[in-house]
């Protein structure tokens, strides 16, 4: 897929797959978990479900500044969602772009997680990062590579 090329409709199923996968995990004292989304959050203890914007506007105030790569992440997500499906109903995208957006929200996630796992008796892990990383690895480097180096 070079410059001007475009996503197929199986690589925009996997973009929407994505919401699906927990971004991040957290585990307290290794019993209680959390399970962050694009969407919002799933709580095991007790069970329970805040979405994104009641937990940025509503329950929550004074953010540290590591949540708030959550909301970056997803707003980057949401572009490369746009540009992936942009390119396959119009037919045009450039790959470089839609690979970067998911690149820079996996780095988000990882900052998210990071801040997290600081905490005492908090492990968290980035799924989301991962699952980024892995579908810009598979679906556009190959485009990327080539737009590099046409030659490879």
């Amino acid at each position: 897929m070079a410059p001007g090329s475009h996503s197929s409709a199986g690589t925009v199923v996997l973009l929407l797959a994505l919401l699906f996968v927990p971004w991040s995990v957290q585990v307290f004292s290794g019993r209680d978990a959390t399970f962050l989304f694009a969407w919002g959050l799933l709580n095991t203890n007790p069970p329970s479900v805040t979405t994104l914007p009641d937990f940025l506007f509503v329950y929550t105030r004074g953010l540290p500044e590591y949540i708030l790569a959550w909301p970056l992440s997803v707003v980057l997500y949401v572009l490369a969602f746009a540009s992936a499906a942009s390119g396959w109903l119009l037919g045009r995208e450039d790959p470089r772009v839609t690979g970067g957006l998911l690149v820079v929200a996996a780095v988000a996630q990882l900052q998210l997680a990071w801040g997290f796992a600081l905490q005492p008796t908090r492990t968290a892990w980035p799924v989301g990062s991962v699952a980024l990383l892995a579908v810009a690895w598979w679906c556009y480097w190959p485009a990327v590579r080539a737009s590099i180096d046409p030659d490879s």
